[in-house]
């Protein structure tokens, strides 16, 4: 790629889209395509192709994609299968009958077995059973990954797959029913500690931003507290025991005033906290991504992470104490933890010259500070 180059950013708008495209910036490239969903949708073949036709790009960076948590995934693993898979079919067949001189396709962890060998590398690819509750969305990017392939392999293309860890940053998906675990836990102990706090501007500020349920900041105090309990944000007496913390919130009070009162903020948690997880701030893949096109020409995928990992467990503390939330925690075993590890090998990243280079204390920081603003 030159300074010059036409490039289409597929997903610009997403959390990883919009990372390669502050980096690309950055960087001084200024023939920059991207199209909102208004003006584009990639689920669409004719439109998809006329985007194409008319623009041809040199370069693409397929970011467009449907993504979200352990919940969302096995909730809507029909859409997750079907939109990922149209969206990579039309994207990456066009690029090749339109002409683009590289393309790459952003993958995900997931594609790995459920309990393939730690770390994972790239050659544990279809070794084994996947991930029951993120299976349709894996499948997805394999067949993308394949598809990358036999485009090289018959048409000579230079089409390069990635596939990056957990991600987390700026523009990142805050939802609490379709975020994934990072996110989740920050939104999760703001939440809780303006609970605690008795804030209740910040708590509307927060679900005008990024509504819940319906809740608006119109609402009563009740039916904020209503709204958050069902994802397992609440508030209990402080004088009451175990069990019951666990359960009733007191919100038969209707009229108590939280600042300074005898009630104490509570989290649910899915899982035990077990299960150990891998986490790259999203500039340091865009940074990964704008290096591998402009240094990779190779068929086979390649890994991108950190190399280290930690548990669920210690993510949420360390994610307690940034944020400053001071309730509880409280793991919900009955509910399902995923797969047990998935820590990638970036051994063959980084044996062509790249390490990822902010670290998760800072990166969380960083993604708490944008978050408030």
């Amino acid at each position: 790629m030159n300074k010059s180059s036409k490039i289409y950013i597929a997903g610009h708008k997403g959390m990883v889209g919009s990372a390669i495209y502050r980096k690309l910036q950055s960087e001084g490239f200024e023939n920059l395509v991207v199209k909102d969903l208004d003006e584009l949708n990639l689920l669409d073949q004719s439109a998809t192709e006329g985007f194409f036709q008319q623009e041809k790009p040199e370069y693409v960076f397929l970011a467009a994609a449907k993504v979200g948590g352990i919940l969302a995934n096995n909730i809507y693993r029909a859409e997750f299968i079907y939109e990922n898979m149209q969206i990579q079919n039309h994207v990456i067949h066009f690029a090749w009958k339109y002409g683009a001189k590289k393309l790459l396709f952003l993958g995900s962890s997931c594609i790995y077995p459920k309990l393939a060998p730690q770390p994972l590398k790239e050659e544990y690819l279809l070794t084994g059973l996947l991930e029951h509750t993120n299976e349709p969305y894996a499948i997805a990017k394999i067949s993308g990954i394949k598809m990358c392939q036999a485009y090289n392999d018959q048409y000579d293309t230079n089409f390069i797959s990635v596939m990056p860890t957990n991600l987390y940053g700026p523009n990142d998906n805050f939802n609490l029913e379709t975020s994934h675990v990072l996110p989740a836990l920050i939104r999760k102990m703001h939440l809780g500690k303006c609970l605690e706090q008795g804030d209740w501007e910040a708590l509307r500020a927060d679900i005008t931003k990024r509504p819940v349920d319906g809740v608006d900041d119109g609402s009563n105090e009740n039916r904020i507290l209503e709204a958050l309990e069902k994802y397992g944000i609440g508030l209990h007496k402080k004088a009451e025991n175990r069990k019951q913390k666990a359960g009733k919130t007191g919100l038969g009070d209707k009229n108590r005033q939280l600042s300074g009162s005898p009630f104490s903020a509570f989290i649910s948690l899915w899982g035990s906290g077990s299960p150990l997880r891998e986490f790259l701030h999203v500039d340091d893949l865009a940074d990964a991504c704008f290096f591998m096109m402009q240094n990779y020409d190779g068929n086979e995928f390649l890994n991108i992470g950190v190399g280290e990992d930690l548990s669920i467990k210690d993510l949420a503390l360390l994610i307690k104490d940034i944020i400053g939330y001071q309730g509880e925690l409280n793991w919900d075993s009955s509910k399902p933890d995923g797969t047990p590890r998935k820590l990638m090998d970036v051994s063959r990243l980084n044996q062509l010259g790249w390490k990822a280079r902010i670290p998760l204390t800072e990166g969380i920081k960083r993604t708490y500070d944008w978050y408030l603003k």
